[in-house]
């Protein structure tokens, strides 16, 4: 039998790919999360639901116990993440979250970075599209550079249908930061009240040159600070997917074939510019939720067979080997890199 690997939000959107993911890669999925009549609804025969909720320390104990690592798939991360961190430090396990949330994942690479160290333990925040996915990409366009001047994430994705996972937690993001938009600008997070502009990205086909949101700011501008000196991190996005996450009715994602991923395609083009010289990664795929799945389950298996680079807090690019780590997603992503 696999190791066992709790997840918290397992009857989410997002939390049922992982389930479905973890499954796949032989690992043993324990469901859990605050509802337990929809942990029960959303199990498969055999699989153990473990109801917990971050409020109540005892429960996530309970859901972590016996478990080699936990994959934290519920939101809002502002106040699930440090809760779910906290177990997984007393239960001396490995904690991946797939945390879009920019200040979020700020705190945690702010409050648990020495703790999780001492606990010999790693905590990777973000290990999803947003976030995980960038970081990688930006790391393996650098290469050999230790450094950079600016470093580009523009996302060409043809749609976004949001689930309610990701609207509740762009409300809290929101009322968090006054409703201000934030950049990482000299070296920090700068937050401003500028009205958004539009410019045109030259993206490789086939989606070429399209007109996008400037500083439509993702968990990037965290995860690629993080371990990387790159002053500069901007992030931008086709207009057609501003326009449905910003339009209230725009209805969630459906599935439109076996493994229930949506027609959502997405090309992820990143730009890193130093003194004068460019780097380049893409990478295309399909369903930005459903493919999560893969880079947080990936993330486990590394850590759980010790193909990792470090402790405490990091972000993908620093806690694996990119370039090996985005050709293991070859089955879901196909990424290329021009140096």
């Amino acid at each position: 039998m696999g190791q066992r690997v709790a997840v918290f939000g397992a009857y989410g959107h997002t939390g049922r790919f992982v389930v479905a993911e973890l499954l796949e890669r032989g690992f043993v999925p324990v469901l859990s999360g605050r509802d337990a009549d929809k942990l029960r609804a959303s199990a498969a025969p055999g699989l153990e639901v473990r109801p917990a909720s971050v409020d109540d320390a005892a429960s996530l104990d309970r859901a972590l116990a016996g478990t080699a690592a936990v994959i934290n798939a519920a939101g809002p991360f502002a106040t699930t993440a440090a809760p779910a961190i906290e177990a997984a430090l007393r239960a001396g396990i490995p904690y991946v979250d797939v945390a879009a949330e920019i200040e979020a994942n700020d705190d945690t690479f702010t409050h648990f970075g020495e703790r999780a160290r001492a606990a010999g333990t790693l905590v990777v925040p973000a290990m999803a599209f947003y976030g995980g996915l960038g970081d990688l990409l930006v790391t393996a366009a650098m290469g050999d550079w230790t450094s950079a001047d600016e470093a580009h994430i523009a996302y060409g994705l043809n749609g976004w249908h949001p689930t309610a996972g990701t609207r509740i937690a762009g409300e809290v993001s929101r009322e968090r930061r006054g409703g201000r938009r934030v950049r990482f600008s000299k070296g920090r997070l700068e937050y401003h009240d500028d009205a958004t502009t539009v410019v045109d990205w030259p993206f490789p086909e086939p989606l070429g040159e399209r007109p996008v949101v400037a500083e439509f700011t993702m968990a990037d501008v965290v995860t690629v600070p993080s371990h990387l000196t790159v002053p500069e991190v901007r992030t931008y996005m086709t207009t057609e997917a501003a326009t449905d996450i910003a339009t209230p009715d725009t209805p969630a994602p459906t599935a439109s074939d076996e493994r229930g991923r949506s027609d959502q395609t997405f090309l992820v083009d990143v730009v890193v510019r130093s003194a004068g010289r460019e780097r380049r990664a893409v990478a295309r795929g399909r369903d930005i939720y459903a493919v999560t799945a893969p880079l947080a389950v990936e993330a486990v298996r590394r850590i759980l067979t010790g193909r990792t680079r470090t402790l405490g807090v990091a972000s993908a690019g620093a806690a694996f080997d990119a370039a090996d780590f985005l050709a293991s997603l070859s089955e879901h992503v196909s990424v290329q890199v021009t140096r």
